[in-house]
């Protein structure tokens, strides 16, 4: 099993940071794409930024400019810089891995950590 634990949610107040990680442990051969999600107000999970194993970059319309997502392939973690954050920024946000153990190909979330954005 692969395991993802994020940490860095919190309160912040509109226009400020917040640095969320995601550390991956556990028994893998490599760990390919890892992304960040969060909860829309219908309950769905939005991918707001992914990030490839050889550094490649996508982010969600909403977040362009604003969020930067980079990883650490050493230590398996994954990071999300937000910036000029707005109330509407405010969910439960989720790190996703995908790669490959010995079962095969894996597919994993971490908990969440729950960012809220003051106005």
């Amino acid at each position: 099993q692969v395991q993802l634990v994020e940490s860095g949610g919190g309160l912040v107040q509109a226009g400020g940071p917040l640095r969320l990680s995601c550390a991956a442990s556990g028994t893998f051969f490599s760990i390919e794409h890892m992304g960040w999600y969060r909860q829309t107000p219908g309950n769905q999970r939005e991918l707001i930024a992914a990030i490839s194993s050889g550094g490649s970059t996508n982010y969600a319309d909403s977040v362009k400019g604003r969020f930067t997502i980079s990883r650490d392939n050493a230590n398996n973690t994954v990071y999300l810089q937000t910036n000029s954050l707005k109330p509407e920024d405010t969910s439960v946000y989720s790190c996703n891995a995908k790669g490959y153990y010995a079962r095969g190909r894996f597919n994993s979330w971490g908990q969440g950590t729950q960012g809220t954005v003051s106005s």
